[in-house]
């Protein structure tokens, strides 16, 4: 039990890991009132998105763990305009990962709020038509 404490403490010590977690939080909240408001609560859905959230927390678990045995900073890796921005001065495997879990979700929030009816419905096209450039795992077609 004491390991599990450790684990915990490791995770909110991060400021990264927290923003994982609100964003996950956030995206579930939004996905929730998109499905009342379609009158579409699809179970395959909920189990898919719901095995990808706690697939990414569980990741984020284990990453934490091999940054206490193996102490890697990979701040190198991410590009100097976006590091002013980083509430940290170095980060480890599991907020390397985190910060692209973070990007993934905030699309995704994004997407559910514009079909949830709130006014970001322009923002959201710019980041699609940007992001359909570089990957073609953007979420469902909206």
């Amino acid at each position: 039990m004491d390991r599990i404490t450790e684990l915990l403490a490791l995770a909110w010590g991060s400021p990264i890991i927290k923003l994982v977690i609100l964003a996950v939080v956030m995206d579930t909240c939004f996905g929730c009132i998109r499905a009342i408001k379609e009158h579409e609560f699809n179970s395959c859905f909920g189990i898919d998105g719901a095995i990808r959230k706690i697939s990414m927390v569980a990741s984020l678990a284990f990453l934490l763990i091999l940054d206490k045995i193996v102490h890697l900073n990979l701040i190198g890796f991410i590009p100097e305009a976006v590091r002013t921005y980083l509430p940290v001065d170095g980060i480890g495997v599991a907020e390397f990962f985190g910060l692209l879990y973070i990007a993934y979700e905030l699309v995704s929030i994004l997407k559910n709020m514009t079909l949830c009816g709130l006014p970001v419905k322009r923002v959201w096209e710019i980041i699609k038509k940007f992001l359909s450039k570089y990957t073609d795992e953007l979420p469902d077609n909206t």
